[in-house]
């Protein structure tokens, strides 16, 4: 059967995200004054790196294929933050509500949102707004709450009426060429998979 894009790749992915950040976009160039400006290019994007637990000879191989395949092919898969799958104050399994974008600040980096009624959002849980991965800067609870700041900047065509996911809310990525390493112990063929992606626009 053909793979489709976007892959489940973390689905059953026995490790966690060591780390998941934003990158600028930027170039630096430094004048004869000595002053140092810089450019942007674009938004910043996220970026993320995983780590599997030691696997048995069998489970190395098989995570090893399937991380290899997508890094070759390039092919997108959706990417989360594995200690954000769900609000900080909302731990557990139970179902969680979507909200709906109500409106977007004049600064393009505060939102207010509908439909979140009994949640509580903190500092540093992730949110989903369209197609669109964001950090919370600030605490934001009610239905509609308050404005509040998100990171980073909207991207261009988010508008009020889209869908917000507090469910893991993920992001499209691509495996950064050259950063699959599944090395095996010679002793007992055991090991472990790591590997990094960037966000794919």
């Amino acid at each position: 059967m053909p793979l489709v894009e976007p892959l489940d790749l973390l689905a059953g992915f026995p490790g966690w995200s060591t780390d998941f950040s934003l990158f600028a976009r930027q170039e630096q160039s430094r004048h004869a004054s000595g002053r140092t400006r810089v450019k942007d290019f674009g938004s910043p994007l996220w970026q993320a790196s995983w780590t599997s637990r030691p696997l048995s000879a069998n489970l190395l191989d098989q995570w090893r294929t399937r991380i290899e395949q997508a890094m070759i092919s390039q092919m997108t898969f959706t990417a989360w933050q594995s200690s954000r799958c769900r609000p900080m104050r909302h731990p557990g399994k139970a179902a969680l509500p979507n909200g709906s974008l109500t409106t977007i600040g004049a600064d393009n980096k505060s939102v207010r949102v509908s439909g979140l009624a009994g949640m509580q959002l903190s500092i540093g849980d992730m949110i989903r707004i369209g197609s669109g991965l964001y950090r919370l800067q600030e605490l934001a609870s009610g239905s509609p709450t308050a404005l509040f700041e998100i990171m980073p900047h909207l991207w261009p065509g988010t508008a009020a009426g889209q869908a917000v996911s507090i469910s893991k809310p993920w992001c499209l990525m691509t495996i950064d060429p050259g950063s699959l390493s599944a090395s095996a112990d010679a002793r007992t063929g055991r090991g472990s998979v790591s590997f990094s992606a960037t966000e794919a626009r």
